[in-house]
């Protein structure tokens, strides 16, 4: 069964294996940052330990808090994690919205209740591997997964796992361009009201075989300025079955070496939702990213 309670130890899997390989063979070959398909940061040449093994991480936070006539607050958090070493070149994130809004509500005695409540709850991890088949670092096999558990958008949860070959198109100083497919399986849970459970219904599990393709271009505007542009498309093999498309644009800002500014802005596409649901999502966030 693909379900939450095997996916954490897919992702350590995943993380691990790098480490596992190294220890056989000791003679691989020094990593390349750039070559991680999906690297929110590239790390600095003179930051790569001589041995060959490069890990990274870096945790993200925005807050937003509202008073006056409408009261609300938001927080958007997330961490990344990076591990390099030879020929293996792995990936973790985590990341987390929640949105708390006041709604009043008229209670029996035509009294006005105000509280505080959610009305936005998402939660997301993926993972992926990535082992080079060639001396020129072009040419790539992967396997990746992923998790997401969205509140409010009619599913009760989403998750997939893929394996394929990508390649890096092009590279410059300034620029690269990463691309990737491969054959997946895709689970979708749907979401049941309250009243449906009272009424005896219960959620639907969806699976289906996917088509998964991601590309990836890396601008380098200045010294301090990042342009990213990402997609991911999640095509369902059967008709009928729901397909995800996903674009995510990004802008880092370098503040000092530590601490980075990031403007995000994610498009979020479900071919077959509930319908009082919204086939188009989009989110817009500014955080700061610090790396450690």
């Amino acid at each position: 069964m693909f379900s939450r309670f095997i996916l954490l130890p897919i992702f350590a899997l995943y993380c691990a294996l790098p480490v596992f390989s190294y220890a056989q063979d000791t003679e691989s070959n020094a990593a390349d940052a750039s070559d991680i398909l999906f690297s929110l940061e590239k790390a600095d040449e003179s930051k790569q330990p001589v041995s060959g093994t490069l890990f990274t991480a870096s945790a993200q936070l925005g807050i937003l808090y509202l008073t006056g006539n409408t009261r609300s607050a938001d927080i958007k958090t997330g961490l990344d994690l990076r591990f390099e070493r030879g020929l293996w070149r792995s990936f973790f994130v985590f990341d987390l919205l929640v949105k708390k809004t006041e709604i009043e509500k008229e209670t029996s005695t035509d009294e006005i209740d105000k509280n505080f409540d959610t009305t936005d709850q998402k939660w997301s991890i993926s993972s992926q591997t990535n082992y080079t088949l060639d001396a020129a670092k072009q040419n790539y096999v992967y396997g990746s997964v992923f998790y997401e558990e969205n509140r409010f958008s009619g599913f009760d949860s989403q998750a997939s796992m893929s394996g394929g070959w990508g390649r890096r198109w092009f590279e410059s100083k300034e620029a690269s361009f990463d691309a990737d497919v491969g054959p997946g399986f895709k689970r979708d849970v749907t979401q049941v009201t309250p009243e449906e459970i009272a009424a005896g219904m219960t959620s639907k599990t969806q699976d289906t075989l996917i088509l998964q393709a991601q590309a990836l271009y890396i601008r380098k505007i200045n010294e301090h300025i990042e342009f990213k542009q990402l997609f991911v498309v999640k095509h369902a093999i059967e008709v009928g079955q729901n397909s995800i498309y996903k674009a995510e644009s990004s802008i880092t800002s370098k503040l000092i070496d530590s601490l980075q500014l990031k403007l995000n802005f994610i498009i979020d596409y479900n071919s077959k939702v509930d319908d009082d649901k919204n086939n188009l999502n989009t989110e817009t966030s500014a955080v700061l990213i610090y790396s450690f």
